[in-house]
């Protein structure tokens, strides 16, 4: 297979865009950075040729911009996968049916983890594969990633906080900031951080995380469809229990909607950074004879995808959209 070439991209100063938002994509990463081991940081920070305090929460946002940007728009469908489920009624996700030709979070889980061990590729492309698990690890932990109705709830308008907003937005960005009482800002990351840190080593999430930090690198497609489908669960249960309809009135802020979803987000995101810890932790510990392995694979893993099939009517629709939601707030 032909290997495919990254364009290069200036890496700094892109334009911010937020799926979990950056808020929490920066406290999956700082949870990381709290867990790591000394040589997994020391790893990480090598191929990033970052070695500041801040060397994962500096690139936990990227992949969103580097979509935007000339030769990345072929990574926009790597941010979810469109579950084809009937929530509230059913809930799964189903890697044949719902990862398109076009890729989906759980293939590009997969490819980026062979990707970032495989020495014969450049500096910059094994750099590139750290941030997108970097941020694809945060991403799949988020219910309304792994869901295909209307854009993963892109297209569900919602009132929150007195102000119109889509469902999957508030997901990302607002239930997250209300959650702290804050909006985004690295300090309020770190501390957030801190404190599902503190939760997982010795707090309510002392015995479940251990659970969390069980990860099979040799087996990343599977391991990740299953995060996914954990995630996914969370659609019928606690996204929208009652239907999609239901979620449409009233302020989903104050009506105990917050209320009732708030720990599922401190949930998700505390499995996330506790996840990536370990997957980076076994990424960094791969013997020489592993990730010497030197398969010819391109830069999208299209070899890892399912046999092509039809796309549904959801399918074409997102693909309409241009692989995102087409919303000026929040596209995933």
């Amino acid at each position: 297979m032909r290997a495919a070439a990254i364009v290069p991209v200036a890496l700094a100063g892109l334009p911010a865009a937020h799926a979990w938002g950056a808020l929490g994509h920066s406290t999956v990463a700082y949870i990381a950075q709290n867990l790591v081991q000394a040589k997994t940081a020391t790893w990480a920070q090598g191929i990033l040729g970052d070695t500041s305090s801040t060397y994962l929460v500096n690139v936990s946002s990227w992949a969103d911009s580097y979509r935007s940007q000339p030769g990345g728009a072929f990574s926009s469908p790597f941010h979810y996968i469109d579950a084809q489920d009937s929530p509230p009624k059913t809930c799964n996700v189903d890697y044949d049916r719902d990862c398109t030709d076009a890729g989906c979070v759980v293939s590009a889980i997969s490819n980026y983890t062979r990707r970032v061990t495989q020495t014969s590729l450049s500096k910059q492309e094994r750099n590139y594969a750290l941030r997108f698990i970097v941020h694809f690890l945060g991403d799949v932990h988020q219910p309304l990633h792994n869901e295909n109705y209307a854009l993963g709830g892109n297209d569900i308008d919602v009132t929150f906080n007195g102000a119109d907003r889509n469902l999957h937005g508030i997901w990302d960005t607002q239930i997250p900031e209300r959650i702290r009482g804050a909006s985004y800002t690295v300090a309020e990351a770190k501390q957030w951080a801190a404190e599902l840190t503190t939760e997982v080593k010795s707090g309510d999430y002392a015995t479940s995380s251990k659970s969390w930090k069980t990860v099979n690198v040799n087996d990343a497609i599977n391991q990740a469809l299953a995060w996914s489908n954990e995630a996914n669960d969370y659609v019928c249960t606690t996204v929208v229990p009652k239907g999609w309809t239901a979620v449409e009135s009233g302020d989903l802020a104050t009506n105990g909607y917050y209320d009732s979803v708030a720990s599922t987000v401190e949930l998700q995101i505390a499995r996330a950074g506790v996840r990536l810890a370990a997957w980076l932790d076994a990424l960094a510990g791969a013997t020489k004879s592993a990730r010497d392995v030197e398969p010819e694979f391109d830069l999208s893993g299209r070899d890892l995808l399912p046999a092509k099939r039809r796309l549904t009517r959801a399918q074409l629709a997102r693909r309409a959209a241009g692989a995102g939601c087409g919303c000026a707030e929040h596209e995933h």
